[in-house]
């Protein structure tokens, strides 16, 4: 039986399985997110034990948005389907006519074989910034795609312009009236071009990408972003039939194909959420094994790491990170496009530094606005001082338990690791964040000693 027979109906699969469907054909996700849940942490506690790593929620919203690209069924496993991002993505492209369901076994199951108008509307793209990744597949498998601007973390301004420049180049002509990207393909649909990309940039690396697959001739991107979530998402499209070079490096050449099939890939491990869980190991004194996650994926965050104090090695399909007797040492790191420090780890980073002895400083050169955390850490007793895009951070600091707010997704997570290591208790507000980025956060770090709490209101 071939692949596309076997999952000629994803949903009816899903649903005869033993498995639970937690996300419905209207794209309800596991956690409904409100504004008024809390988290509350107890510090003083170490953290030891294992901590199951997820599938990778900046590669698995890509390739949720690459099923548009073919009308056979595709199922991606290792995906993690609790996620309140993977939730409002469903929403999306359920809107568009695309069935799926998600399964607790960490499957998800998309068939985008009846697609009424390709229209993305405003009330669902402006929840999640990703969502504006769905223009690129249906440009170039419709021929047209109307999709607003869209909405996502207050981290700086982070235009669409380059997603645009690109399939501009490949002929498209694209207007933006009344808050939405209205663009059409050439007669005959897209032609290969060459595209340079003026700085680097994930999302403009991934929309072309997925729209070059279906393209006439030959694509080369120039410039490209690097990151592991895109030869993730360049390797299952090479599964589904295109023909992708290049990836993992600075030029990726694209030879358009008529069509693509569908097929199975597993999303490979969150390298932020991984490395979010080096940094508690760190801070707490703690001993970790971090479960089928690798160091391959992490980039220029290791070494820091290692100056710090963490011992860090790599056991099959594990991390194991430790710091149970050495001090935490200072150190400096600037955040840079992949293989550079990531900037989805500078806020973890930062409040490591906080209890290092020295000071040391972070150079954020991604985002404009990405330090909004730095005064709800100095609510907890933080010794921080930010001149433009630079932070100073006095080290060996006592961290006093304090009502915090969340700002970010990764600010978040910053303020909860405070809280691992702050005297007395702390409360984390605005979690919808974490929500979004951090599949059983309180489950996770409580099976590893945390005394952490969800409170909903």
């Amino acid at each position: 039986m071939s692949h596309s027979q076997e999952l000629k109906n994803p949903l009816k699969i899903a649903q005869g399985t033993e498995q639970h469907v937690v996300v419905s054909a209207q794209g309800e996700p596991v956690i409904r997110p409100s504004g008024l849940d809390k988290i509350k942490v107890q510090g003083g506690t170490v953290l030891k034990g294992n901590i199951p790593i997820s599938g990778a929620k900046n590669s698995a919203l890509k390739l949720m948005c690459a099923t548009l690209l073919t009308s056979e069924p595709v199922e991606l496993t290792n995906l993690p389907v609790g996620l309140a991002d993977i939730g409002t993505l469903s929403k999306v492209l359920n809107g568009l006519g695309v069935q799926l369901a998600l399964r607790s076994d960490h499957v998800g199951l998309f068939h985008a074989r009846d697609i009424a108008k390709p229209f993305a509307p405003y009330d669902l793209v402006r929840k999640m910034r990703a969502s504006i990744l769905v223009l690129g597949p249906l440009l170039a498998r419709f021929g047209y795609a109307e999709v607003s601007l869209p909405g996502g973390c207050a981290i700086g301004t982070r235009p669409v312009d380059l997603h645009l420049m690109g399939m501009e180049a490949m002929g498209a002509e694209i207007k933006i009236e009344e808050g939405y990207v209205k663009a059409k393909a050439p007669k005959g649909g897209l032609i290969g071009a060459d595209i340079t990309f003026p700085i680097v940039s994930v999302g403009a690396t991934e929309n072309n990408l997925m729209a070059a697959t279906l393209a006439k001739g030959t694509t080369r991107l120039m410039n490209a972003a690097r990151e592991p979530e895109i030869v993730d998402l360049g390797n299952m499209l090479n599964k589904m039939g295109a023909k992708i070079s290049g990836l993992g490096t600075d030029t990726i050449t694209i030879e358009g194909v008529k069509s693509l099939h569908g097929t199975r890939h597993a999303v490979i491990a969150d390298r932020i959420e991984t490395g979010t869980w080096m940094v508690g190991a760190a801070m707490t004194g703690g001993n970790l094994i971090l479960e089928n996650t690798s160091l391959d994926i992490l980039g220029a965050f290791i070494d820091p790491m290692r100056r710090a104090g963490l011992d860090i090695e790599q056991s099959g399909n594990d991390i194991h990170v430790a710091r149970e007797t050495k001090p935490l040492i200072g150190t400096d790191i600037m955040t840079e496009p992949y293989p550079g420090f990531p900037t989805d780890l500078q806020a973890q980073f930062m409040t490591m530094l906080t209890l290092c002895a020295g000071a040391g400083m972070v150079t954020e050169t991604v985002f404009e606005n990405r330090f909004m955390h730095v005064p709800e850490l100095c609510r907890m007793g933080a010794h921080i001082s930010v001149q433009g895009n630079s932070a100073i951070v006095r080290g060996a600091t006592k961290l006093r338990g304090a009502e915090v707010m969340a700002t970010d997704l990764r600010a978040s997570a910053s303020l909860v690791l405070a809280g691992l290591v702050a005297e007395g208790e702390t409360t984390v507000n605005r979690i919808y964040h974490l929500d979004r980025g951090y599949e059983n956060i309180t489950e996770k770090l409580g099976n590893v000693g945390a005394k952490i709490t969800r409170l909903s209101e």
